[in-house]
């Protein structure tokens, strides 16, 4: 379970970062690059909601429970091969 967990995870990582790296800045325009767009708010103008910034969001949070999920299964504690195993008898001592 864990190994298909991190082959998703992988695989929403890289997702999220090629969606990152398509959509275009809010300042990407050729007011943006003299300062002009956006100067009457602090973040710059609002504008809709594309598909990409949906995307962003949903694979996100997607991200996020993937990432909590794997922690808590890695914090569990799990059994080990030796824990059922008897102990080495002890060697003889030298005279």
């Amino acid at each position: 379970m864990i190994v298909l967990l991190v082959i998703l995870h992988i695989a929403i990582s890289l997702f999220l970062i090629l969606v990152v790296l398509l959509q275009q800045g809010k300042g990407a325009d050729l007011a943006g690059a003299f300062g002009g767009g956006g100067s009457q708010t602090a973040f710059g103008a609002r504008g809709a909601t594309t598909l990409l910034h949906k995307l962003t969001t949903s694979f996100f949070v997607l991200f996020v429970i993937t990432s909590l999920t794997l922690a808590i299964l890695q914090a569990r504690p799990r059994s080990s091969v030796m824990s059922g195993a008897p102990s080495a008898p002890a060697a003889p001592a030298k005279k």
